[in-house]
């Protein structure tokens, strides 16, 4: 009788936990942070910029200026895979460069935003 409630024990447990993924994916391309150090406001052009980044991954424009935009995003996925029931958690971060040139293009401003260095995956579907 011990053995059949062993059994029993383990069949319900693999049945209900029957099993947990994790995935991972990125859009775009690292940004290479001595490239946007390099830029200079009022002085870099639109040429260095391209040379030193590479193409925007998008050209915004604004008021007669060009924004270019580079981004990197990250995305993690924790899941609890059950056979009634199943339990993910998304956790997704991105790393923003903006780059506005002037009419004579010239660099006016940049911003920048670097977020995805610490994403962690979280599996616990609930809560922080």
């Amino acid at each position: 009788m011990q053995w059949f409630h062993t059994v029993l024990a383990l069949t319900l447990t693999a049945i209900l936990f029957h099993g947990c993924a994790f995935s991972r994916g990125t859009l775009g391309d690292d940004i290479n942070a001595e490239a946007v150090n390099s830029i200079k406001k009022g002085v870099t052009t639109k040429a260095e910029v391209l040379t030193s980044l590479g193409a925007p991954d998008r050209v915004l424009p604004l008021n007669g200026r060009d924004v270019y935009q580079y981004y990197r995003y990250d995305g993690k996925v924790g899941s609890l895979l059950l056979i009634i029931v199943n339990f993910s958690r998304v956790s997704i971060k991105g790393d923003d460069l903006f780059v506005m040139l002037n009419q004579s293009g010239i660099v006016e401003d940049v911003i920048w935003s670097k977020r995805t260095e610490n994403l962690e995956f979280r599996f616990w579907p609930f809560g922080d």
